[in-house]
């Protein structure tokens, strides 16, 4: 007698949820689940447009007629019924009918692993793991937490390094870049997108695979190890991921069940001009559901810290790089997108639901309000938001010849006007060393000792300016050329001493921005900082204090000074609020960083002379080209401090 078929996971409350747009894991219910033990699945897969779906594949000789799929009774959508014979690794499709007689093989848009491109079916696959990361897992809520110290390296797993020109696995990826990350004291690692994506010039831009991983570095087991590897070493793991746009491969979900299922019909909605490629349809509830378990996904299998959302920006506007007349306002006449405004609300209301250790990150480009602020306050929801006006003011002042900046200090001291507005990251991302914008090194002016003093100052005023840190890979040695995805990092100017030089400012840098709570603990509030010095443009200086909480007992504030101009600055006066010996704990031109090693002998004791409005002042010597941070000594007993700055 034949066994009867097993039980649909796609429930009744499943198609509710599904219908209302609040469904948060619909990867248990739609797409491929195999049966445990042995051959057979059952598919599911949303078409409500299509005369008939039926699974073809490896099982069955890619056959579109040997096993059709049923539509449900209820009104869902969901075409779905079990598949004897298909197993483990077997690639496969959807073949849809649609009403007008046309067929369309379609990969799994709940697939979780793929052929490995150019191919393009998906493959029947089971997610069991054996996780080693709990002692991450169960602690990680303080180390993703706003006050936390969060450096993060921007990784592209295909070209950080290589084998013999060949891609590295997850798995051997994992060693060497958990090695690599621990000696450079980054806490965090963001790896831009390796969801599954057909075009590797997209960089994973283009997504077609929302729950799959990359094949063209191992499997889905393979992924987890990557991230159960990196937990085990300290290293949180967040995630670069794409629901602003999708790209319109024959096999992906354009035109999924013949209609404008997942995109907006209109090409005003539903196109994406800057970059070709289709536009989510943010107000169908099935699409906001698909998209949320998205991103549920990779934090509930893959133990991931957190995403950064790409192109924020191009959601939350109608009008972005589209003319007058190629869009459509919103019911208001506007051209806020409230629909995709509406699904991010939902977006991060569900992540720091059901993962509230984690962090959502916007990247997100205009001055949109409250983008990191919560739900309930009409924010979206945001952890954080990367500061894209600080890195385009810092790197356009940083262009100029010395002997100009004067003219634009303002550009240096214009990011603390809005500093605390929103919870910031301070990006120096791949976006600024490809298309033509040259290396960071390449960005600064002058012969190669001062590029090289440019780009160590650039690194002391990033890792001290309140916000968190973001650094491309490449950037942490100066690589010279613009990055290329084609081969591997220039490892090989390490064997200069400048580059070496700055790839140990930066361990430095990661080290006292860990070790000092002023320089991480209050990033988000006015409370952590004062400005010293912000007006001084005849010499370029600018100084300022970070300071920790109040309530941290122990903790000393930190003093920043950077001199951006070629000129030692001798006996240069900075008030201080506190008295005794203030300790320079880093100098980029220190020696040791490929500097000249001008300094202040390790530190410099205050004088009663008043400057800055304090009653104590430090003399300093400022090298040319720096940054300096330095911190008092815990005081004798009894002795008398200062005002604070306000």
């Amino acid at each position: 007698m034949q066994a009867p078929p097993p039980p649909s996971p796609f429930t009744a409350h499943d198609a509710y949820l599904f219908r209302e747009g609040t469904h948060a894991r619909l990867y248990q219910a739609l797409g491929c689940h195999l049966e445990p033990g042995g051959r057979g699945a059952w598919l599911a897969v949303w078409a409500p447009n299509a005369a008939a779906v039926s699974v073809l594949g490896d099982w069955n000789g890619w056959n579109g007629e040997a096993d059709p799929l049923r539509p449900r009774a209820d009104d869902s959508g969901v075409w779905e019924g079990p598949v004897a014979g298909i197993a483990q690794g077997d690639a496969y499709k959807f073949r849809i009918v649609t009403r007008s007689g046309q067929w369309l093989d379609k990969a799994d848009p709940f697939a979780v692993y793929a052929e490995q491109p150019p191919a393009t079916a998906s493959r029947a696959w089971s997610l069991d793991y054996a996780w080693g990361d709990s002692l991450w897992m169960g602690s990680r809520g303080p180390r993703n937490a706003l006050e936390a110290p969060m450096s993060i390296y921007e990784v592209h797993a295909g070209s950080w390094r290589r084998r013999d020109g060949a891609f590295l696995g997850y798995r051997e990826l994992a060693h060497a870049l958990a090695d690599y990350v621990v000696e450079m004291g980054f806490t965090h690692v963001e790896l831009m997108p390796i969801t599954e994506h057909p075009f590797y010039g997209s960089w994973g831009y283009q997504t077609t695979g929302y729950f799959a991983p990359t094949a063209r570095y191992g499997t889905p087991q393979d992924f987890m190890y990557f991230v159960d590897h990196l937990h085990q070493r300290g290293i949180g793991v967040l995630l670069d991921w794409v629901p602003s746009h999708f790209p319109t491969d024959a096999h992906g979900l354009a035109g999924f069940d013949g209609t404008h299922l997942y995109e907006h019909a209109d090409p005003r909605q539903g196109y994406h001009p800057e970059w070709n490629s289709a536009i989510f349809n943010y107000g169908r509830h099935e699409v906001r559901s698909f998209l949320v378990s998205s991103g549920l996904f990779w934090l509930d299998k893959y133990h991931l810290d957190g995403l950064r959302v790409d192109a924020v920006a191009s959601m939350l506007y109608l009008d972005y790089a589209r003319k007058h007349g190629e869009w459509i306002p919103n019911r208001h006449g506007g051209r806020e997108n409230l629909e995709a405004i509406d699904f991010l609300r939902h977006l991060n209301r569900a992540l720091y639901r059901d993962h509230p250790d984690t962090v959502s990150i916007a990247e997100e480009s205009t001055a949109w309000p409250m983008v990191s602020r919560p739900i309930e306050m009409n924010g979206l929801g945001f952890g954080m938001k990367w500061n894209m006006g600080w890195m385009h003011d810092t790197l356009a002042y940083l262009k100029e010849d010395p002997v100009h900046r004067r003219y634009h200090h303002h550009k240096l001291t214009f990011s603390m006007v809005y500093a605390f507005n929103e919870n910031f990251v301070l990006p120096l991302s791949h976006d600024e060393v490809v298309y033509g914008k040259g290396s960071l090194i390449r960005k600064m002016p002058g012969d190669d000792w001062q590029q090289f003093a440019n780009l160590r100052a650039l690194f002391g005023l990033m890792w001290t300016h309140p916000g968190k840190k973001l650094l491309f890979m490449g950037g942490e040695f100066a690589q010279r050329s613009e990055w290329t995805h084609e081969g591997e990092l220039d490892w090989g100017s390490l064997h200069w001493g400048r580059h070496q030089g700055l790839q140990q400012l930066v361990k430095a840098l990661n080290r006292v921005y860990r070790d000092e709570p002023a320089l991480h603990e209050v990033d988000f509030s006015a409370e952590g900082f004062a400005w010293v010095e912000a007006d001084d443009t005849a010499h370029s200086v600018i100084a300022f204090l970070r300071k920790p909480r109040a309530a941290h007992a122990g903790a000393a504030p930190v003093l920043v000074v950077c001199n951006f101009t070629p000129m030692p600055r001798e006996n240069y006066l900075v008030g201080v609020p506190e008295a005794g010996y203030w300790q320079e704990i880093l100098n980029t031109d220190a020696r040791e960083f490929g500097g000249a090693g001008w300094g202040n002998l390790g530190g410099a004791h205050t004088s009663p002379v008043r400057s800055h409005h304090c009653t104590q002042s430090l003399c300093l010597a400022l090298p040319p080209l720096s940054t300096l941070v330095l911190k008092p000594l815990p005081p004798a007993p009894g002795a008398a401090t200062d005002h604070a700055i306000d």
